[in-house]
């Protein structure tokens, strides 16, 4: 790994690195926040936040206001890049925000030119918790967390693999991408035309097959003022499956929040908690 930037922050640090990735095929990049407790010795859990549309690991990082809390938690946050980067990775030919770079849906692609990079699936559950425990001082718990399009990877990655983490929240997640143009766009461009293959990244159709090995809680924080809620959004599509299935999920709509990381910063201390406590 090459250390990008190093700042201390809080009694803490924040951390950026390089790799090269076996599971994308080039190098990523990774952020990390160690509380002041792991720099004494101390093994900490790990809250995993992945971001949304356009984003890179720094946002988060940057806006999100989250360091004093996580400090004063003993919790680490690590943060990925939001999709595979690189000159010989394949973009969306029209250049557009919502697929291609920046655009990686948290889904292991199977069509030509994507499958050969477009492996975050892979990349958040498996090979970057690998390396992170190899080169720091965490334990074995686990929870993870994200916005928007991260919304939608947290929520699908953390039902798929509910033995592996605590907690699941997310602020402004894309819950049912399948009905959505942002998912289906992606979808269609990354796994084809085979709806049925859609499933395993839909938390929606996941909660409502009760796909998951555990019933694990949710967090969901959604602004009513967000100008993606209607189109994209749709948290009540999942709240319904939850209510039917006696699921363990809480959504909390916030009275004229949107969807920024001004909304963002404003409860990531809630999400703190709430992760903290699963925990323990």
């Amino acid at each position: 790994m090459e250390l990008i930037t190093s700042n201390k922050v809080v009694g803490g640090w924040h951390k950026r690195y390089r790799h090269t990735s076996t599971t994308t095929q080039c190098d990523m990049t990774f952020a990390i926040f160690l509380p002041e407790a792991a720099n004494h010795g101390k093994k900490v859990p790990v809250l995993y936040w992945l971001s949304g549309l356009t984003c890179t690991d720094e946002n988060f990082m940057q806006k999100a206001g989250a360091f004093k809390t996580a400090n004063e938690l003993g919790i680490a946050i690590v943060t990925s890049d939001t999709s595979p980067r690189g000159e010989s990775v394949a973009d969306d030919p029209a250049a557009n925000y919502d697929f291609g770079l920046g655009a990686g849906f948290y889904l292991n692609a199977i069509m030509p030119p994507f499958d050969k990079h477009y492996h975050m699936y892979d990349y958040v559950v498996s090979e970057l918790p690998q390396l992170i425990k190899a080169h720091f001082p965490v334990t074995e718990q686990q929870a993870i967390s994200g916005h928007s399009m991260g919304g939608h990877g947290a929520l699908t990655i953390g039902l798929r693999n509910s033995d592996v983490y605590s907690s699941i929240s997310a602020f402004s997640p894309i819950v049912h991408p399948q009905q959505c143009p942002w998912g289906v766009k992606a979808f269609t461009g990354y796994l084809g035309i085979d709806t049925s293959i859609w499933q395993q990244y839909d938390a929606t159709a996941l909660l409502s097959q009760q796909q998951f090995k555990q019933p694990i809680p949710i967090l969901i924080d959604q602004g009513d003022a967000d100008s993606f809620l209607e189109e994209q959004l749709q948290p009540w599509h999942l709240q319904k499956v939850a209510e039917n299935i006696n699921y363990p999920l809480t959504l909390n709509m916030r009275e004229g929040y949107d969807h920024s990381y001004f909304f963002i910063s404003s409860f990531i201390d809630e999400h703190l908690h709430f992760h903290a406590k699963h925990f323990s």
